[in-house]
């Protein structure tokens, strides 16, 4: 594969990722009311239906962050790839990139076995980041954790990761 098709490859995905985004967007929980384009736009109050789309729209903020992220770290993998293959720039500079883009596939890959692990665990979603030796997890659930639940979290994070600092926020 040349560099023109790893090029093409990598627009097809992010163009993919951003049609992901766009899509959860538009199927939004969110009603139009009027028939003017002008209108108001308003959640309606029914108790079950507010129940639902509640949940509904903490399922989009994590299927949201999650494709963000991703759409996120794709781009800067492809910047870094095309500063690694381009043949003007200096040695030195290639030598960061690729350090660059080793350590932020490998990020990557904590994230997404840190995420299987702890949904394998019986938490419903979460969302896991690691940057700068540290790992910063959001965790689906209404209740806090107890203590044995974050200890539990962090020795997942440190037997995939090695990363000690890990800051752990629940979110409903």
């Amino acid at each position: 594969m040349n560099k023109k098709q790893g090029a093409i490859i990598m627009a097809l995905v992010v163009l993919i990722v951003c049609a992901g985004v766009l899509a959860t967007k538009l199927n939004s929980p969110l009603y139009v009311n009027g028939n003017e384009e002008g209108s108001t736009v308003s959640f309606n109050n029914t108790s079950k239906k507010t129940e639902s789309k509640e949940s509904s729209s903490n399922s989009d903020f994590f299927a949201e962050t999650k494709l963000n992220r991703d759409h996120k770290s794709a781009q800067t993998l492809q910047t870094l790839k095309s500063i690694v293959d381009d043949k003007n720039v200096p040695k030195k500079n290639k030598e960061e990139a690729v350090q660059k883009y080793t350590k932020l596939a490998m990020n990557s890959n904590y994230e997404s076995k840190i995420e299987s692990v702890l949904k394998g665990k019986g938490y419903d979603d979460v969302i896991c980041s690691v940057e700068n030796n540290k790992v910063r997890l959001i965790v689906k659930g209404k209740d806090k954790l107890t203590d044995k639940e974050t200890r539990e979290i962090k020795d997942v994070v440190m037997s995939i990761s090695n990363i000690q600092e890990v800051e752990i926020e629940t979110k409903e």
